[in-house]
């Protein structure tokens, strides 16, 4: 409306133009200085914390690589590979300005807190139960992954098996704890549940030493097979409804990540894992990985019954 020749909107229309026109001159901003850094020989450095299963199987060293050399950024990743615990830890107090995660609950609460921003889901696999060949737990026989883990329960208590556990608040820990909560059961402190407090790979690699039970993202366990890595494990139960294994692209909101350029970096990051990205994983890991695209909604809504199972 109109009073005595000046215009005047109402607060919130303003407001929402202001966000709008700043993002918009932040984003050009940002697009400026990683374009026209590469002519003084410089590359800006973008510190990512990720889970170990990605960074294991190759893909996202690929994608990364991939991404520069199609965007033309003058960019170097400084990659921490983490568990995704750990990997948000450092995502939300800003020490690392992306991250790669499949942790949804974890996830959820950093959002929810308002430390992060969840940009995209841009892959996906399952997380399956790998155990001896012969299976002496019967876990092949089970119901449902959770009737999975009351067998394993129940064959360690008449000591016929191990079972090994991350145990470091990765995606595939937390997975895990959350089976374990809806058996109702605790294995803690038992003789046949041991914990390896390390990455994927080196989990595996123990289990197989033990001829234990373990949980694992289905790409690492196939990747350490093709290396004949792991020789003594076999997939013995899979299910689609609670391992399902998502993994996002996530934004810090701390104040140390707060400025055009990241900015700039995780958006255009976005949008080429939608895209040319999906074909990267879709060609060079089909076996490992399936990309979203095609599964966006059916993916979504996984995610969102995950987040809100816990642990």
């Amino acid at each position: 409306m109109c009073v005595d020749g000046v215009f005047t909107m109402n607060k919130n229309v303003r407001l929402v133009l202001i966000l709008i026109s700043t993002f918009v001159l932040g984003f050009f901003a940002g697009y400026a200085y990683v374009h026209c850094i590469g002519g003084s020989g410089s590359e800006y450095i973008v510190r990512v914390s990720t889970t170990t299963s990605l960074y294991q199987t190759g893909l996202l060293s690929d994608l990364l690589q991939d991404f520069k050399g199609f965007s033309g950024l003058s960019l170097r990743f400084d990659v921490l590979a983490r568990g995704s615990g750990e990997a948000l830890r450092l995502l939300g107090d800003g020490s690392a300005c992306i991250a790669f995660t499949h942790a949804p609950s974890l996830e959820l609460a950093y959002v929810n807190r308002g430390e992060i921003k969840r940009l995209a889901i841009f892959a996906f696999n399952e997380f399956v139960v790998v155990g001896p060949s012969d299976d002496p737990a019967g876990v092949s026989n089970a119901s449902s992954a959770v009737d999975a883990f009351k067998r394993i329960f129940e064959a360690g208590e008449k000591g016929l098996i191990k079972f090994v556990s991350r145990g470091d608040y990765s995606g595939t820990h937390v997975r895990e704890l959350l089976l374990w909560n809806l058996t109702g059961l605790s294995p803690e402190g038992r003789p046949w549940y041991v914990k390896s407090v390390r990455g994927m790979a080196e989990t595996l690699i123990m289990a197989d030493n033990l001829k234990a039970y373990t949980l694992t993202d289905i790409g690492t366990f196939r990747s350490l097979q093709s290396q004949g890595k792991v020789s003594s494990l076999a997939i013995v139960y899979r299910d689609p409804t609670y391992l399902v294994n998502i993994y996002s692209l996530y934004l810090s909101k701390a104040k140390s990540c707060d400025n055009a350029v990241t900015w700039y970096v995780a958006y255009k990051l976005r949008e080429y894992l939608l895209t040319r990205g999906q074909e990267v994983i879709a060609q060079r890991y089909k076996d490992l990985f399936s990309p979203v695209k095609g599964s966006e909604e059916i993916v979504e809504r996984a995610w969102k019954e995950l987040a809100k199972l816990g642990p």
